[in-house]
């Protein structure tokens, strides 16, 4: 039987620990306090190079002696301030590209105001980021430019670069929400068109208010969000890093920005609700936002553990988009972590640099893209065709205007490459696209199974 003199010794021992430990934590409490009211972000020098309405270029100073002919330009979501890539010096995306010789910028948007409520998807990818690619091309000297987008930015930088591809070197995509069809996670689910209505929102706000959208992401991890973080901070207040750290996510987590209510809507009805982008369907002021003109190289860089764009929404892009060169680096950590963890410096952003750094070398070529690839093969087989017998039907167009090809490219996502691709299988036409087998057509072409999947499906519904 337990001696109940040691027990209550124990008891005591513990008590007095504890009353020794609180008021440890209450005699630094007045000096945390001050670090968090007084805690620094987004150290790095840097200057305003441009402006349009509320938003500001910015232009980092140079860490290194020497740099990458191809600059950084980074577009950050609209529901934050991007400082949160710049947090403090040791854990800074911006300052990491910088001490790798990149030349960087980043797009800081700004808080819209009432008047700009109307402000569409349209005009913030077609204006504003346009607007600053051209900025940074011409104070680069280049013709194209590597661009870098966070979350809602990565969004907006996949449909710039569909528009663009000519301006863009090199497209990396982090944590960006691309692809929504069941792999979305929470957010994917509460936006469903069959619980959420995003115009009920800006009719009663005109811009979403951040708080608004606060509330929801807090309500992702409730206990996470608003226990568990305080209670692992009364257990460091001790330690002057830990409550600095803390204090800068505070401070970002509470500086939100409203978004503007039209591209709002059209963000949650067009990319979440009717998954437009990842389906190939998306308009932005009438022009087709077509994946397959993204022939560019492309990093996707995807956090396992992310509780807003989990990597399901993200990784399956890589196989609709028309280039050859894509990659993807996925990394055990958050949605925040990617770009703030200790280990994230150490371990991931190395080995975004090395991608970006092998593609951004004036003097050397570039990874050759899909149209690359696609031209330099027609011309062989022209080269060849002539060699052996001189001009043949090879050397015309392969559409005919009864057939096969023009009749495939009815479809979504198949265009002229394709529906030649389809044509040498066998394939000539929508109807003999709906009996096809899926793995069968794939392994043939080369063509990935979940986009065959989807043409043998839009075919299909022809024809029901």
């Amino acid at each position: 039987m337990r001696n109940p003199y040691a027990t209550a010794l124990e008891i005591q021992r513990t008590a007095w620990e504890n009353a020794a430990g609180l008021a440890g934590k209450a005699e630094v409490a007045p000096e945390r306090t001050e670090t968090i009211n007084n805690v620094e972000v987004g150290q790095t020098p840097s200057d305003v190079v441009y402006e349009e309405n509320k938003l500001q270029l910015l232009h980092y100073e140079a860490q290194t002696d020497e740099q990458h002919d191809v600059p950084i330009l980074i577009v950050y979501a609209l529901i934050n301030k991007p400082y949160i890539l710049d947090l403090q010096p040791d854990r800074s995306v911006v300052r990491t590209l910088l001490e790798a010789g990149f030349d960087v910028y980043l797009i800081d948007w700004g808080e819209p105001s009432k008047l700009d409520r109307s402000l569409s998807l349209a005009d913030y990818v077609n204006r504003y980021v346009d607007n600053c690619v051209d900025v940074v091309r011409d104070r680069s000297d280049q013709d194209a430019i590597n661009v870098l987008g966070y979350c809602m930015g990565g969004t907006m930088t996949a449909m710039y670069t569909a528009l663009f591809p000519e301006k863009v070197r090199n497209l990396g995509l982090m944590a960006a929400g691309l692809c929504f069809a069941g792999e979305g996670g929470v957010l994917e689910l509460w936006g469903g068109e069959d619980y959420y209505d995003p115009e009920a929102v800006t009719d009663a706000y005109d811009n979403v208010p951040a708080e608004f959208l606060d509330v929801g992401f807090a309500l992702m991890d409730p206990v996470a969000n608003n226990v568990s973080k305080y209670a692992r901070l009364y257990d460091n207040v001790e330690d002057e890093d830990f409550v600095e750290n803390f204090a800068r996510m505070e401070r970002w987590l509470s500086e939100g920005i409203d978004v503007a209510g039209v591209a709002y809507e059209e963000f949650i009805r067009d990319i979440y609700q009717e998954n437009k982008l990842y389906r190939n369907e998306l308009h932005l002021d009438g022009e087709h936002v077509d994946l397959e003109r993204i022939d560019v190289p492309v990093l996707q860089i995807v956090a396992e553990y992310d509780h807003l764009i989990p990597p399901g929404a993200s990784k399956p892009f890589n196989e609709v988009v028309g280039s050859d060169d894509t990659e993807i680096l996925e990394f055990p950590t958050g949605h925040i972590g990617m770009s703030v963890s200790s280990r994230s410096h150490a371990e991931l952003w190395p080995e975004v640099c090395d991608w970006f750094e092998a593609r951004s070398n004036g003097e050397a070529d570039p990874a050759p893209t899909a149209t690359d690839r696609k031209d330099e093969d027609a011309a062989l087989a022209e080269d060849v065709a002539d060699d052996e017998t001189g001009p043949t039907d090879a050397d015309q167009p392969t559409v005919e205007t009864d057939g096969s090809a023009a009749d495939l490219t009815s479809l979504t996502g198949i265009g002229r490459t394709y529906a030649a691709d389809l044509h040498a299988a066998g394939v000539d036409s929508v109807a003999e696209l709906a009996t096809a087998d899926a793995v069968e057509l794939a392994d043939e072409t080369g063509i990935s199974p979940s986009r065959v999947e989807d043409w043998i499906e839009q075919a299909r519904d022809e024809y029901r």
